[in-house]
């Protein structure tokens, strides 16, 4: 079985890219692809510091700083990947990975993150974000995001089976392309937390702090709540916006190492996560310290923190404001007891490493093997 896996871009270790790198675990023979490869060569490891096959973009100008810009030429770029040699192409998807051409004979599995984003339902939030709504180069924007939806679509029927990273998803895929898909978990790396049944007296978050985020809302939550301390992890554009909101009972650590990071998980009496995710991390591994989450109720947050159920892990609160979450924050403290973190612990290894390659491991075999026999 000769497999290639093919890749959107490799600029970043990211959410991603964890899950290329466990493919790769199981699959360590395979040649990997990508639009552009710009990953130093300290950092190579999660690829198994393997050579790239890449497109014409790479070598485009300024394309490792603005190879975002080169979108409306990805389509064109990924088809002309040759993979012909190929048995089984397995593609990790949130843009144009899934388009590259395959054969009948060809077995394409693609594990999508989300089809197109800015292409397709959060269009219009790309196009205000990037003060794209009006003038010539709006009209430019939107027309090249029409073309891309167009091969998008078409270029779902390349993809005899598509798996998708949680059912929110699994439902952006049926929307999409009017396709069935299965749904795997992304890879955690739960095994590197451990519980710890002891809480501290804070409530804790902690992201990138970019407006989808919405840090600025859980700072300002809790700014109304002066008795109830806030720890914030994390550094971004928005930093100094939220800053200044922050009351005397936050403090804003920013970027910290993955040790403090731990360890302000594991002493929390509670994970708030206030975006909206098409999966969604950090909460599965503030469970893995035995911390409950009090979520969003919207995208991965409704798979991964239990709320419904004699063993919760969460709370979910349905909008996001900051009285949203005062009200949930509230609600959690009054059954603080029935969060237990051995349930959360739990809940949390159903997302492990080990769970992800088992399962990405036995479909493909299984498929495969169904493939032969036609």
């Amino acid at each position: 079985m000769k497999i290639a896996i093919v890749h959107d871009w490799l600029v970043t270790y990211a959410g991603a890219e964890k899950v290329l790198e466990q493919m790769l675990e199981i699959f360590p023979e395979a040649d990997l692809f990508s639009v552009v490869d710009f990953i130093d060569k300290k950092d190579r490891k999660f690829i198994k510091n393997k050579e790239v096959k890449t497109t014409f973009i790479q070598k485009l100008p300024f394309a490792k700083k603005k190879y975002r810009t080169y979108l409306p030429l990805m389509p064109f770029a990924i088809e002309q990947l040759d993979l012909s040699s190929y048995d089984v192409i397995l593609s990790s998807s949130h843009a144009v990975a899934k388009g590259v051409i395959t054969g009948p004979d060809q077995l394409h599995i693609s594990y999508v993150h989300s089809p197109i984003r800015y292409a397709w339902d959060l269009q219009h939030q790309y196009l205000k974000e990037s003060n794209l709504t009006k003038g010539i180069k709006g009209l430019v924007a939107k027309y090249l995001l029409y073309k891309v939806r167009n091969w998008d679509y078409r270029t779902s029927n390349g993809v005899d089976i598509f798996l998708s990273n949680s059912s929110f998803i699994s439902r952006r895929i049926w929307k999409v392309y009017r396709r069935e898909s299965k749904v795997i978990y992304p890879p955690v790396d739960v095994s590197s937390f451990t519980m710890k049944k002891e809480k501290s007296d804070f409530y804790m978050t902690a992201s990138r702090m970019v407006p989808y985020k919405k840090i600025d809302i859980i700072v300002e939550a809790f700014t109304k709540m002066p008795d109830k301390e806030l720890i914030v992890i994390g550094d971004g554009p928005d930093f100094d916006k939220i800053k200044q909101k922050a009351g005397n009972n936050i403090k804003l650590l920013g970027y910290q190492s993955f040790d403090i990071l731990k360890e302000h998980m594991q002493n929390a009496k509670a994970f708030v996560f206030a975006a909206e995710e098409d999966f969604g991390i950090t909460p599965v591994e503030a469970q893995a310290c035995g911390t409950p989450v009090i979520a969003y109720g919207k995208g991965g947050a409704l798979e991964t923190v239990i709320s419904k159920d004699t063993n919760p892990t969460g709370i979910h609160f349905y909008e996001q404001t900051a009285d949203s979450i005062i009200d949930a924050v509230n609600q959690f403290e009054k059954n603080q007891q029935n969060f237990k973190p051995e349930n959360c612990r739990q809940n949390a290894l159903k997302f492990s490493e080990e769970r992800f390659k088992e399962e990405i491991k036995a479909l493909v075999e299984s498929e495969y093997s169904k493939k032969l026999k036609k």
